[in-house]
């Protein structure tokens, strides 16, 4: 649709046209609900993130650590510690939208670090794909692999119980996630917490309107 039609339809519906813009203006009202859902949908994320790593922080450790079997890198109890701090503060101070432009800048950084350091070399896909334009040899062998699984649980198990809830997958482990949730804080970070439902909302209001 070239702009000359866009242009006719405007013209011959002014009505609708203006009905439209305005209905959108007034929709602003309600503009607080993007950051609040981005912050609420991030919050369970990073405190399961956060509060694992404290619960097994021993392994977490030696993973972060082993440079034959883990990710080795250096001062990996310091390291640790930091992330699931980071994490843990993060999911609180986003929940009650306090200091979130602040809090996003850490939580982008290990994001950035975690997609790097853990994801990238898997590619993109979160999940396993045969197919698309993310696929690699990486998750095609896995699909495979995948077909293989189905097989056996179908021949010696109960593979509609089992597939009840949800059909069986290869975790790629790629950074897709980590990616995403990268975006979603950097929206955050310019954004702010939102209006009326965020601590920094009020704090700016009462001390420097």
């Amino acid at each position: 649709m070239n702009n000359k039609i866009i242009s006719n339809i405007i013209e011959k519906t002014p009505g609708v046209t203006t009905f439209l813009v305005t209905l959108c203006d007034k929709a602003k009202a309600l503009d607080f609900l993007a950051p609040l859902i981005l912050r609420l949908y991030l919050v369970p994320i990073f405190w399961m993130a956060g509060s694992k790593k404290f619960i097994n922080f021993s392994d977490t450790v030696d993973w972060f650590g082993n440079s034959e079997w883990g990710l080795g890198l250096p001062l990996p109890f310091l390291l640790v510690f930091l992330v699931a701090l980071v994490e843990v503060l993060g999911a609180i101070f986003l929940l009650f939208g306090f200091g979130v432009r602040l809090i996003s800048i850490p939580l982008m950084i290990t994001m950035a670090i975690a997609g790097i350091t853990v994801h990238l070399k898997n590619g993109w896909l979160a999940i396993a794909e045969g197919s698309g334009f993310f696929a690699n040899a990486r998750t095609e062998g896995a699909v495979q692999r995948l077909d293989v699984v189905k097989n056996l649980l179908k021949e010696h198990g109960n593979y509609e119980w089992l597939t009840e809830n949800g059909s069986v997958v290869i975790l790629n482990n790629g950074i897709e996630f980590a990616a995403t949730y990268f975006i979603m804080l950097l929206v955050l970070f310019f954004l702010g917490g939102g209006k009326l439902v965020s601590i920094d909302y009020w704090l700016k209001r009462k001390y420097m309107s």
